[in-house]
């Protein structure tokens, strides 16, 4: 174990958004966007409070330690709470791990805005510019053509099909598309 400080956490801004650390007041509207059905349909189920609690409190702790992660989304002219959109390292047990991926989840009502193309590509600026990555992934259950259309938006190739582990078997969220984004192709003058 390293005695090194943690790095600061990293705050990232597009001309709307600010990518930026976990706060105490983003978990209630972070748990309603949990519970929205509509928001959770390509997820196998909507979350209760505390699994939402959970989850954004290891979105917390992960930028506290790396400096980096799932980014809490706030909406500059308003500091309104909209999400998240990183990078994570998955934990499960995928096909193509060792990865970093690329995610976003929005609440329904900054759905259709640009919101999470947007800070996306901040979010692959950084990984690319600062944290040097080869490639970037994304994956999303094969019902979820809004969250693929972001992915293509920012250049991302399909990459065929995979079933994802987390998902019980039979369910039919459990087949993934996978996308990939390798640095040459983010860097290439046709990006820029």
């Amino acid at each position: 174990m390293s005695d090194a400080p943690a790095p600061d956490p990293v705050t990232l801004e597009t001309p709307r958004l600010r990518l930026r650390q976990w706060r105490a007041a983003d978990f209630a509207p972070f748990a309603a966007l949990n519970a929205d059905p509509l928001v959770m349909a390509c997820f196998p189920a909507p979350l209760e409070r505390a699994a939402s609690d959970a989850m954004a409190l290891r979105c917390q702790g992960l930028i506290a330690a790396r400096g980096w992660g799932f980014w809490a989304a706030e909406r500059k002219a308003d500091q309104a709470f909209i999400g998240f959109v990183g990078l994570h390292e998955p934990a499960a047990a995928l096909p193509f791990a060792p990865c970093v991926e690329i995610g976003w989840r929005l609440a329904h009502a900054y759905w259709g805005q640009g919101y999470a193309t947007e800070a996306a590509q901040a979010a692959l600026q950084f990984g690319f510019a600062r944290l040097r990555l080869a490639e970037i992934v994304s994956f999303t259950a094969l019902p979820n053509v809004r969250s693929r259309a972001v992915m293509e938006r920012l250049g991302m190739l399909p990459a065929g099909t995979f079933e994802h582990p987390a998902v019980a078997p039979g369910s039919p969220l459990r087949p993934h598309w996978l996308y990939r984004l390798p640095a040459a192709r983010w860097q290439a003058p046709a990006r820029r």
